[in-house]
């Protein structure tokens, strides 16, 4: 169902993990450049690991957890 009025736009936070975003969105960059998403949800990357940003790859994924296991 398309964001209307009635119905807001629903963001899901994640422990450790992107926003996930109900699309289509325009994300603003801190740069001033907007990225367009037209799927039905888009991750936004929180960890500024990603490669594509502002777009979730799963980088986050990857990191060395604190007991030195990955």
């Amino acid at each position: 169902m398309p964001n209307t009025p009635e119905r807001p736009r629903r963001v899901r936070v994640q422990r450790d993990g992107p926003l996930l975003v109900e699309g289509p969105v325009e994300v603003v960059g801190e740069d001033g450049a907007v990225h367009v998403s037209r799927r039905f949800v888009v991750a936004v990357c929180t960890c500024r690991r990603t490669r594509t940003p502002p777009w979730c790859d799963t980088s986050h994924r990857r990191r060395t957890k604190p007991d030195g296991t990955s």
